[in-house]
């Protein structure tokens, strides 16, 4: 007896969906996602803002996006990903649907559940080195921990919520967790 092969989606099927409904399609997989709790996006807030802020008082180029932003990421149709927050240096990666490419610097926040910590720690972790992230932050407040993946020199750190936390794309840029307001 064959076996039932599951249907590969595309970016289609995810524009298909139902106004408010919000997934991710990886490989051709659709994953659904449960809206933010509020403690995800105070952390999404205060990270955002402190990259931005180093950002624009730097008169740097690149520009900060936040979740719902869509990331094309291997410019294909059957890889889109709404990172919690990315960094786009690049803009010809840019147009008015989002960005086709990967990102250079990507923060994901941990959402509760084996679920969430399954496609923070391990699918999206791998996606986003092969596509070509530069530097990968998994923030999770449930371990009150942020691991920094540099994904161009495969170095990793990991801190805790009482640390500041250097980014490598950035080295002037250090996010002092305990300050943030984020419980």
């Amino acid at each position: 007896m064959p076996l039932l092969q599951e249907k590969k989606h595309t970016i289609e099927d995810i524009y298909a969906l139902p106004e408010g409904t919000r997934a991710e399609l990886i490989d051709g997989k659709i994953y659904y996602m449960a809206p933010p709790s509020r403690q995800h996006q105070r952390i999404v807030l205060a990270v955002s803002r402190k990259i931005a802020d180093y950002i624009d008082s730097r008169k740097g180029s690149c520009e900060v996006y936040i979740a719902p932003f869509a990331v094309f990421l291997n410019k294909d149709d059957i890889n889109y990903v709404e990172p919690d927050i990315c960094v786009v240096c690049d803009k010809d990666k840019l147009d008015h649907k989002g960005c086709h490419g990967a990102p250079d610097f990507v923060v994901e926040v941990v959402s509760p559940g084996s679920n969430g910590r399954r496609m923070d720690y391990i699918i999206k972790l791998f996606k986003y080195q092969k596509a070509g992230v530069r530097e990968y932050w998994i923030v999770d407040p449930i371990d009150q921990t942020v691991t920094v993946y540099d994904l161009e020199h495969d170095d990793i750190g990991k801190y805790t919520f009482s640390d500041k936390v250097e980014a490598r794309i950035y080295p002037e840029l250090k996010i002092d967790f305990s300050t943030l307001n984020i419980d």
